[in-house]
């Protein structure tokens, strides 16, 4: 079922006024992108620092639009509906939690510094043992993205997970009013954006706001693990679930074993019979993203085996711990994005790989402001301490990566690069089989293109394959 709003209701919604056009016009999809326009769309035409979407909207309409938001103007006649408001992007906000109130389904919010989007698939997968989920795509966890995704919400559907990403002050507020969840979960607290919310406080504080609809009943599920998590331990003013691996926690991770390139571990919690959990992708962290997805399957009424046994079809997204091999070099494709925990904890899945060498290709991480020579150093010492043979960084800030490694290892193989294309060209040149390749940066840092060049390496031999 497509979503249903007349315009009419999306003009009492955000407050806006309608300029011309038949009020009781029915808009069938919302987009941001003129190019995805269909008929019965409303197109909010968004301003940004470098483009102003204002001017397609006569293109939208030309698409087939049935109505569109706009900041820029305050008279308009046209047979189409055009509505008049203070901020497009506040409306969209607006009109989504409108829709979203339409839906009485249990909605559990994720977030955190690392781990969201995995953390958010293996809880939709979880629960998909016991309901009819609804997700969030990709990871559509913005104050553009989220508002979008509840205009997927439908009738057919008994969940929903979504991820609810920040990067500034008042945005989790925000995202929380939008999609109201009664469940959240909290997967740890590292230093992602702490160039603009300065402390690790004021980003706890900052996600806490996720508990801003939080009604009786609710729950907050926190990592046990993360020692500023841990910290909130009776001090959250509402029921608190932690996971993890230190014996206190109510779901316990214990025999973690790691073969081929799977992980299986056994998920206690409390009056319930353990149940053993094999996912198949490598890492620590994918652990705690299997438990806190385990705890709220479990809390939403999903028996615990029935979700480990839905875990057992995981599949990582494109560009997140995805494994090729390339005529018998391992690849490791967690270009997608970049932080210093989510680094570490990558290095960690290198170190579990049985290879000849270890190659690790780490590349700026962005948004850290003072901490940023730091974090980088950090990220260095735990390459080396975690087994790396050759290390190669890609942008000014990863220089500090390469210094970290030699303070730990004098004699670390390090090559220092400033664009992508040298790295996949030096890695060309001595890449052999038997080896495994991480790749991991930003998003700002593309460092998807040095994947692409490894996988069409060599062109004339070998496959391609993933990972089964």
């Amino acid at each position: 079922m497509t979503m249903e709003m007349t315009v009419r209701e999306i003009v009492a919604a955000c407050g806006g006024k309608l300029l011309c056009g038949d009020p009781d016009t029915m808009v069938t999809s919302v987009v941001t992108d003129s190019r995805k326009v269909t008929d019965g769309s409303l197109f909010v035409p968004l301003k940004g620092e470098k483009a102003d979407a204002h001017t397609f909207l006569h293109a939208a309409f030309a698409s087939g639009a049935a109505a569109a938001l706009t900041q820029e103007h305050t008279r308009m006649e046209a047979e189409e509906a055009w509505i008049a408001v203070d901020s497009t992007q506040l409306a969209l906000q607006h009109i989504a939690a409108a829709y979203r109130q339409r839906f009485s389904i249990p909605v559990v919010g994720i977030t955190g510094s690392a781990g969201k989007t995995t953390t958010k698939e293996m809880t939709a997968l979880a629960l998909s043992a016991g309901y009819k989920v609804m997700k969030t795509g990709g990871n559509h966890n913005s104050q553009i993205g989220l508002p979008l995704m509840m205009f997927q919400f439908s009738r057919e559907h008994e969940a929903a997970v979504v991820e609810m990403g920040i990067s500034d002050f008042g945005e989790m507020a925000r995202l929380a009013q939008v999609a109201e969840p009664k469940y959240a979960v909290m997967t740890n607290l590292g230093i992602t954006h702490i160039g603009q919310l300065k402390t690790q406080e004021n980003i706890l504080r900052e996600k806490l706001h996720i508990t801003d609809r939080f009604t009786q009943g609710s729950v907050l599920f926190l990592n046990g693990d993360d020692p500023m998590l841990a910290g909130l331990r009776g001090k959250t003013g509402y029921e608190a679930v932690f996971y993890g691996t230190a014996p206190w926690c109510d779901f316990r991770a214990e025999g973690i074993t790691v073969q081929g390139e799977t992980t299986a571990f056994r998920c206690l919690a409390p009056g319930r019979e353990s149940v053993e959990v094999i996912l198949p992708v490598l890492g620590m962290h994918h652990v705690l993203d299997a438990l806190a997805a385990l705890a709220v399957a479990e809390r939403l009424g999903v028996p615990l085996d029935r979700a480990a046994a839905a875990l057992g079809d995981y599949r990582p997204l494109a560009m997140r711990q995805q494994i090729y091999h390339v005529n018998e070099v391992a690849v490791i494709d967690d270009s997608y994005n970049s932080s210093p925990g989510a680094a570490k904890s990558s290095l960690s899945v290198l170190a579990g790989f049985r290879a000849g060498r270890r190659v690790a290709v780490l590349a700026d991480m962005l948004e850290l402001g003072e901490y940023s020579r730091q974090a980088h150093f950090e990220v260095g010492v735990c390459a080396a301490e975690s087994g790396v043979d050759i290390l190669l960084t890609v942008g000014p800030e990863a220089k500090a990566v390469a210094e970290g490694a030699r303070s730990v290892r004098s004699g670390i193989d390090c090559r220092v690069f400033d664009h992508n294309r040298q790295a996949a060209a030096e890695l060309k040149s001595f890449l052999s089989p038997g080896d495994a390749v991480l790749v991991k940066g930003s998003r700002g840092m593309h460092t998807d293109e040095i994947v692409r060049a490894l996988l069409q390496f060599p062109a004339s031999v070998g496959t391609v394959r993933p990972a089964q």
